[in-house]
Order: C-alpha cells, then sequence, then structure tokens
C-alpha cells in the first residue's frame, strides 16, 4: 500500500500540520488532545515520521499506538468519528489527490482499529461497535 511515488515528506507534514490545528481547535477533541500531548513540536514530528512510514513505506515510525489511545478515560464512537471529519476536512483541501485518497483511506482504517482497540480493552466480553453505527 505504500508507494515512495506518492508525495513529499512536505506534503505529509503540511497534512499533519494543518491536521493537528483543526484538531487543537476543536470543541470537542481539543481538550482531549492538549490535556495529553505536553510537546506539540515533538508530537507532530513523530506523526510526521508515522504517516511517511505508511504512506512512503519509509519506516521511520516504530512505535505502538494502541496503549496511549485506550488509556484515554470516555471516548466514544463520536470523538473518533470527529477525527475522521476533521482529517477528510484537511486531506480535501490538499492538491495532491492521490495521496489525500490514499490517506483518506489508511485514516478510515487507523480509526477503526483504535475505536476496536479501545473498546475490547474498556470491556473484552462485548462485542466491538462499528464507527458507523452508534
Amino acid at each position: 500500500m505504500a508507494r515512495p511515488d506518492l508525495c513529499t515528506t512536505e506534503e505529509i507534514s503540511t497534512l499533519v500540520n494543518r491536521f493537528y490545528g483543526r484538531v487543537r481547535a476543536d470543541p470537542a477533541l481539543g481538550p482531549i488532545f492538549n490535556a495529553h500531548i505536553d510537546d506539540w513540536p515533538v508530537h507532530l514530528d513523530i506523526m510526521v515520521k508515522f504517516w511517511s512510514s505508511i504512506l512512503l513505506g519509509s519506516g521511520e515510525y516504530s512505535g505502538t499506538p494502541m496503549p496511549k489511545h485506550v488509556a484515554l478515560p470516555d471516548l466514544d464512537a463520536t470523538l473518533f468519528k470527529r477525527w475522521l471529519a476533521l482529517f477528510h476536512e484537511t486531506t480535501a483541501e490538499l492538491p495532491n489527490r492521490d495521496m489525500a485518497n490514499q490517506a483518506d483511506e489508511l485514516a478510515r482504517r487507523i480509526a477503526r482499529s483504535l475505536w476496536f482497540g479501545y473498546q475490547m480493552n474498556r470491556e473484552p466480553n462485548r462485542m466491538p461497535a462499528e464507527l458507523d453505527h452508534d
């Protein structure tokens, strides 16, 4: 799925910075992110490495995002949907449509995976709900 010719690191940096600018300003997501991220420049750099790894296959990111997300209290599907909506708003503005489409698809998969992991961690004996349904 990763393609080294899909985009540049600069394009990924633009995506990440614009997206997290929206997240930080969002009334629902902003307080959650701002309460848990102490150093935004470091976080943004990590996110550029993450997206470079999955879009370009750069291998720059090595980490395990699931534990950090499942540790957050009181998340629900509406927050994951809001995250996706802000991501899509950001990619809609990108001139590189191939990159935007690929990033959107990966963001959907990531949101679904994190939402499933969150639910399974919180209620292991209950079948997780899809993001498409409340």
